[in-house]
């Protein structure tokens, strides 16, 4: 029985195609936010080698959705109701618009999987895909190999301290030192 008030959830979603040097793999990296407060982070090295952006974005995306997925079930085993669907942030136009679509089809079998879990969380109510530019995109701090590398324009940092005030304070204190 769910009691309290609904708590809504933003999850962001990024990948770095090929950014480890050795390896040439992507990296994924995820910040889930309840209620604006940043609660999961999640930052690996992904397990495939993607050829194409838009595959390590597919690739952070399904593990996204298999993160939600498991959070979604233990705050509802705990008793507390979720606000609707959760607000999914991509930076990849292309991945949002081939999950948006149903009759999408891919090639390569472990896009098309990925594919298919994604349209299924979709489909199910427990996700709502949007594309979010990358300057805006909150989990583009954890592929980078020095938070200082992270440059963001004063005025949308205003715009993102607005509307995600505590992440993007910790991360603004950071890039000043």
């Amino acid at each position: 029985m769910a009691r309290g008030k609904a708590v809504q959830l933003n999850m962001f979603c990024d990948a770095a195609h090929a950014n480890d040097h050795v390896t040439r793999r992507s990296t994924t990296s995820i910040v889930i936010f309840i209620q604006g407060t940043p609660i999961l982070w999640y930052s690996k090295r992904q397990s495939t080698i993607e050829t194409s952006t838009f595959g390590s974005e597919f690739v952070a995306l399904k593990i996204a959705t298999e993160l939600l997925e498991g959070l979604r079930y233990r705050l509802q085993m705990m008793g507390i109701p979720l606000q609707g669907t959760t607000n999914t942030f991509c930076d990849n136009d292309s991945v949002v618009k081939n999950v948006s679509d149903p009759t999408s089809t891919l090639t390569k079998k472990h896009n098309a999987i990925a594919y298919h879990k994604l349209r299924e969380s979709v489909a199910a109510g427990t996700q709502r895909i949007a594309h979010e530019p990358g300057r805006f995109n909150l989990s583009d701090v954890l592929t980078k190999t020095f938070l200082t590398t992270c440059q963001f324009d004063p005025a949308e940092t205003m715009y993102m301290t607005r509307n995600r005030h505590l992440f993007v304070d910790m991360i603004i204190v950071v890039n000043f030192f």
